[in-house]
């Protein structure tokens, strides 16, 4: 068994997958299935070692954040330069979300996050509260935050 997560993207997902694996380490364009007229039908690429499939299908199902892509990243210089890559072209949105260029939703965070929002209640609302005041995650507010609950 193989699974994969598979994006429906208009006419851009070869386009997408050469950005996606230049701004994500340790990453490829795995295949690339064509037309006859040898334009991309369907585009195989590895994030950082997870399968994505991308799809060049027409207009008829756009893109929406009811579904992103996840990185997890150890520091905030890895939160920024992603941050910035990702959202270039496209629209910043709350707490670390973003939609990029080809109308693909991410997620950038730092793993200490996860660590913060499972600490004891008063430490968690108050990384909560501090994590949606932002677009970008500031790590630093978010550990002030918590250190101070």
């Amino acid at each position: 068994m193989t699974v994969t997560t598979f994006f429906w993207f208009d006419s851009q997902a070869e386009e997408a997958a050469t950005r996606y694996t230049e701004i994500v380490p340790n990453s490829r364009v795995v295949e690339v299935t064509r037309h006859p007229d040898g334009s991309a039908f369907i585009v195989a690429i590895e994030l950082d070692g997870q399968s994505y499939t991308l799809m060049n299908g027409g207009p008829g199902h756009p893109l929406t954040d009811a579904a992103s892509v996840q990185l997890i990243v150890d520091t905030q210089a890895e939160v920024d330069r992603l941050w910035e890559a990702l959202v270039e072209g496209g629209e910043p949105g709350p707490c670390g979300w973003l939609t990029d260029r080809y109308g693909l939703s991410w997620q950038v965070a730092p793993a200490a996050l996860a660590k913060m929002m499972g600490a004891d209640p008063a430490k968690t609302a108050a990384v909560a509260t501090a994590l949606r005041s932002m677009s970008k995650i500031d790590l630093q507010t978010l550990q002030d935050a918590y250190d101070q609950a």
